[in-house]
């Protein structure tokens, strides 16, 4: 790699640490006022991406046990965020699902970051959105290449 490219793809790379910095300091985030640790967060935002998933699943994509996923979804059900039912297909397995109080609270964290983003996006002229949208075209076609359909 060339140096002019290592220099770009630093400065790009410390724009996204900045942004990351400033929106951290919104402090009306929801994620901020929350009081879920990571690993409960994790499992909220899974549980929101994918739906219903059994307990096992959940382990292995956490990288954890499954006796800490038990742990982790009882902390969650006690706030009344998740609930567990019986697998219909397998009676063994049981499967971990967002109820609509998890729900509200995971669409709340995602809206709060895309109301963010917005208003940023907002005080760029229209021509800086045309060049911004081509090269969020190319990142998304880069990220199907590298991890395939999303």
């Amino acid at each position: 790699m060339d140096a002019e490219r290592e220099e770009l793809i630093a400065r790009i790379g410390e724009s996204q640490h900045a942004l990351g910095r400033a929106f951290a300091h919104d402090r009306s985030m929801p994620l901020l006022a929350s009081n879920l640790t990571m690993q409960q967060l994790k499992v909220a935002l899974i549980l929101a991406h994918h739906g219903s998933t059994p307990g096992q699943e959940l382990a292995h994509t956490l990288g954890v046990g499954l006796g800490t996923v038990t742990g982790i979804v009882d902390r969650l059900a006690a706030q009344g965020l998740v609930t567990r039912r019986e697998d219909p297909n397998d009676r063994r397995v049981r499967l971990v699902e967002l109820t609509d109080a998890g729900r509200r609270m995971t669409e709340q964290l995602i809206d709060a970051g895309l109301a963010g983003y917005r208003r940023l996006l907002d005080l760029l002229d229209t021509d800086a959105l045309r060049r911004l949208d081509q090269v969020m075209a190319e990142l998304r076609a880069a990220v199907t290449e590298l991890y395939g359909p999303h």
